[in-house]
This record gives C-alpha cells, structure tokens and sequence, in this order.
C-alpha cells in the first residue's frame, strides 16, 4: 500500500510538471507569419483626471493638488492601452527589450506611470525619496482596477534604496501600483506572457507582426476600463483587421 502511495504521489508530481512545462511559451522561428493591426477608439465621455491633495511630506512631495489622468483621450482614440494575443504557446521570441522592470520613485510619482514586463522577470522598487514609500502592487484579476484584485508585493522602504520580486502572474494580464502611504501615488505594468502584444501609440493604432497562422482570441487591456476581447484568423502572410471601441 505504502509503495502504491509513494507511486501515485510521484505519478501526480509528473503529471504537474508536465502541465506546468506544457503552459510555458516556446520561442522559435516563425515562417510566413500574418501580422494584426486595428485601433483602440473612445467614443463615452472623457472624464475629468482625479486631483488629489498632497497632505503629507510636502518638502518631498510637493503641494497643492496633483492630477492624475486615468483615462487619457487623445482625438477620439484611448491612451495607456495594451492589445495581446491571449494563451499562445510558441512563436516568435520575446522583444529584447521586454523583461526585468523598474518602478523609480521620485517626488512622491511612480515613473513611468505604465510599462511592460514579461512575466516570471524581476520587478524592482526604487525609493528615490528621503522619506518613506511602501509600495503595494496588486495583480488585476479581470484586467481593470475596478474589478477583484489580489495583492503580489506589499513592500515598506523607510529609506532610499531598491527591492525586487519576481513576478509570477496566474490570471489577471496586468498590475495596478500604488502606495499605501501616499493615496496619489498610481501606476500600471502589463504583465507579457507572450510577445504577441503592442501598445497602442498616440494615433490609437497598433500592429502585432509574426504571428502564427491560426485562429486566437484578442483583447484590449486597459488599467481602468472593461477589457474588451475578439476573435481574429490569421492567415499565412496575410493581414488581418481588428477594431475596439471603448466606452
């Protein structure tokens, strides 16, 4: 019985492995890869940005009022927004660019106020202030900030220096940043699990190349609006169309 138990357990250890092998991306070449472009409207009523009054370590932070513009517009197209491909299992590599991220804080503000990373990479909190941050970052269930949220890091700097965690996202695609000793302290990081994603630029156009000829699921991340999804075919060398409309 005992040697039947030790069998299942290590039977069950594979088994995890294997899914947990099978979900990692693979990167390799692409041959005759289609390529994804659209663009990211808005067409509701652009709000104003949220002030907040700087009420505390004002040598540092500053005072009066800080603005923070979480929903930016630009001609009828919406800002900070981030198109991906979703549950792709291999293909091109990742952009050199993309993995390890940095969050500076300086004068009471996270820079930048959105980046990318790839998941499973290093994310560092620098404390650039004399003063103390404590950085929270929360990993965004449904995508936006409004819907369930789960806490990744909750980290206290009393003093300036840098912490870093690695990020391991299991389902939401994006982090919303805060600080829990300064309420106007905000920031996002989109969370890659695969290269196949593209800001969107000022124009509100975005293009996603060396796509795989197949058939995927698309989706529009924003930190503080409704995700919005679709579904796209790519063919071999071809180009294929997809539009979202925010509201």
């Amino acid at each position: 019985m005992k040697k039947l138990l030790v069998y299942l357990s290590l039977a069950s250890l594979c088994a995890l492995s294997s899914v947990g092998y099978a979900a990692a991306y693979k990167e390799g070449a692409v041959s005759n890869g289609g390529t994804i472009t659209g663009s990211v409207k808005f067409t509701g009523k652009d709000q104003a940005p949220k002030v907040y009054g700087i009420t505390k370590d004002n040598d540092v932070c500053g005072t009066g009022k800080r603005e923070i513009d979480f929903v930016r517009v630009s001609n009828g197209h919406l800002m900070d927004t981030v198109v991906y491909l979703e549950k792709v299992k291999e293909g091109k590599p990742f952009q050199s660019d993309v993995g390890d991220a940095s969050i500076n804080q300086k004068g009471c503000e996270f820079s930048p106020f959105l980046q990318v990373m790839k998941n499973k990479s290093k994310l560092s909190a620098v404390n650039a202030d004399p003063i103390l941050h404590n950085i929270h970052t929360y990993e965004l269930i449904r995508g936006d900030a409004k819907g369930p949220k789960k806490t990744l890091t909750n980290i206290s700097q009393p003093d300036p220096g840098t912490v870093t965690n690695t990020i391991k996202m299991k389902k939401g695609p994006a982090i919303k940043v805060e600080c829990d000793a300064h309420d106007f302290m905000h920031g996002f990081v989109f969370v890659a699990k695969n290269p196949y994603f593209a800001e969107v630029a000022e124009d509100g156009s975005f293009s996603i190349n060396d796509v795989p000829p197949g058939s995927y699921t698309i989706k529009a991340w924003h930190g503080m609006l409704k995700n919005q999804k679709a579904k796209v075919k790519v063919d071999a060398g071809g180009t294929a169309n997809v539009d979202f409309t925010f509201k």
